[in-house]
């Protein structure tokens, strides 16, 4: 069916589908919009073309290092200017992005690099000993260490180093000294690359995306050139109205997240807007830039649009120029939506993506139609189906529950070496199968129901269960466990681990976090431990994940 009757007026039902690469993306940004600032940084700006001439050098100092076209390259990067140039230099190249959190521990990315296999890695300084801390057999040849601070305001660098407590712990939360790895001005130093030097095609994979899935093992979405840039113009066709160089973004969501790449690395280069980088989220800065360059464009997940909206109401900064604002990855609360609006200048809707479709497929549109509570309708150029979950070619009827199917141009190509899970996830003609179950009302409109996928979403990022119970069964105290997502009304849903201690052991609940911090980055890390008795089992011996949830769920009603 279609559902451009509830599309606001002039977003198209179909977009033009992209026949470049990322390359041309950018390059056409920096020759339409050269003097615009692209980056600001902590009030340092970057405009367009030094954004492309950087994006030019570091591809020169890649192709130096001896990466080829195919070649995977790992990004360790929080929100930086340098993550914006790494990004472009390694596709300006031919090279396959791969993104990781920057706080993964040693064991989180064991086996990614196991996997892809990269020899090269662009690395914050902060995260090369977890780099180095690998073993033997996950071999680099090059790890490239940026230092933040080199992107700082002169002035703001120079007062961190001035005797003061406060600064002091503020340049060692950013930076560390690091030996024997290149340094990023190192590549900046290059001639840039020849303009002949062949550029990659629009159908070859351009970023290598891991997503925890339905199992423990993370698995490396393969998004392409095309996937990416159908998604970045699906996005500017979704904002009727947003203008070339006009559009300020906020990237207070991580890059490395597929939500953040594609709002800030692709189509906010699209639009040829200021991007205002924020290395995490934190309120005080955004609320200090929200005094000199407003946002117009805030993508964000509940949690975020509640503090900012509360700080904004508080200290009586007006955000008034916020048009064009997204919640994802978290059902997004009716009290959100009234508290943020009573701040901001246009609507706050719900969008559904995940990782395999780059990531936004549906969202609810910026007009009278949006229906708050649900996760909206198909993009442009994006196609959905409800089907039984146990028969996907069976399409159930209206109103009743289903498992979300989606397909369009922004549906990944498959996992980076597991052809039986993407045989599993891609049905034949091209429909991607999201685990989600959903409901459609009388004209469309999806609302989650469930989950097929035992995946916690906490505070927009995925964690699987059998990750953080292989952690915890690696405790000495602990005889079994099971990992569920509770709800929680600030993240979505708390990471719950149901513990059997052995016999005569009482657990020490904070010693056992402590053991998580060790091995799990912080958000993977259980922010309930209950002890029971036993766990639910199945005949043949499976721990039953959905009944200790319901148990647990029991408890906290009781």
């Amino acid at each position: 069916m279609s559902f451009a009757q509830f599309y606001q007026p002039g977003v198209p039902e179909q977009i033009e589908l992209p026949t470049e690469s990322l390359v041309a993306l950018v390059e056409r940004s920096v020759h339409e919009a050269g003097r615009h600032v692209a980056l600001e940084f902590f009030g340092k700006t970057t405009t367009y073309a030094e954004l492309g001439d950087q994006i030019n050098r570091a591809a020169q100092g890649l192709l130096d290092l001896g990466v080829k076209p195919g070649d995977r390259v790992a990004i360790i990067l929080p929100n930086c200017p340098q993550h914006v140039v790494a990004f472009y230099a390694v596709l300006r190249v031919g090279g396959i992005v791969v993104e990781h959190n920057p706080l993964y521990t040693p064991r989180e990315l064991r086996h990614m690099f196991e996997d892809h296999t990269a020899r090269v890695a662009i690395a914050w300084d902060k995260a090369v000993e977890n780099l180095r801390n690998q073993p033997d057999d996950i071999e680099l040849d090059h790890i490239v260490s940026v230092n933040l601070l080199a992107e700082f305001p002169t002035v703001k660098r120079l007062a961190l180093h001035l005797p003061v407590p406060s600064l002091r712990a503020t340049r060692h939360k950013l930076t560390t000294r690091v030996h024997g790895t290149t340094p990023w001005t190192d590549l900046l130093a290059h001639s840039p690359i020849d303009p002949d030097y062949a550029k990659p095609a629009v159908h070859d994979v351009a970023v290598i995306q891991y997503t925890s899935g339905t199992t423990g093992r993370p698995k490396g979405a393969m998004l392409t050139h095309y996937n990416l840039f159908s998604n970045a113009r699906q996005g500017m066709a979704w904002m009727h109205g947003a203008q070339y160089k006009k559009e300020t973004f906020y990237a207070v969501l991580p890059m490395f997240h597929a939500f953040g790449m594609t709002l800030f690395l692709t189509y906010g280069i699209l639009q040829q807007a200021r991007i205002v980088l924020f290395p995490s989220f934190d309120v005080d800065l955004v609320m200090a830039a929200a005094k000199k360059h407003p946002p117009t464009v805030f993508h964000a997940v509940p949690p975020i649009f509640e503090t900012v909206a509360k700080a904004a109401k508080e200290r009586h900064i007006s955000l008034k120029s916020a048009k064009y604002c997204i919640s994802g990855a978290m059902t997004l609360p009716d009290a959100t939506v009234e508290l943020w609006e009573s701040v901001a200048g246009g609507m706050l809707v719900e969008g559904y993506g995940m990782t395999e479709s780059s990531p936004v497929a549906l969202g609810n549109p910026f007009y009278k139609t949006r229906r708050t509570g649900t996760i909206g309708i198909p993009f442009p150029s994006t196609e959905m189906r409800v089907v039984d979950p146990d028969d996907p070619a069976k399409e159930v009827a209206r109103g009743e529950r289903g498992e979300l199917l989606i397909r369009g141009p922004q549906v990944f190509k498959g996992y980076w070496n597991n052809p039986e899970e993407t045989t599993a996830t891609l049905l034949p003609g091209g429909w991607l199968r999201t685990g989600d179950v959903v409901t459609q009302d009388e004209d469309g409109f999806a609302t989650i129901v469930d989950r097929i996928k035992e995946l916690i979403i906490t505070g927009g990022f995925n964690v699987a269960p059998s990750e953080v119970e292989s952690v915890l069964r690696l405790h000495p105290e602990i005889a079994d466990v099971a990992v569920v997502g509770l709800p929680d009304e600030h993240s979505g849903e708390a990471v719950t681990a149901a513990v059997v201690a052995k016999p005569g052991v009482t657990l020490d609940e904070s010693q056992v976090r402590d053991f998580c911090r060790d091995r799990l980055t912080r958000y993977k890390v259980p922010r309930h431990i209950v002890v029971v008795e036993a766990l639910p089992k199945s005949m043949l011996g499976k721990v039953l994940r959905r009944q200790v949830r319901n148990d647990l769920l029991l408890r906290t009603q009781a």
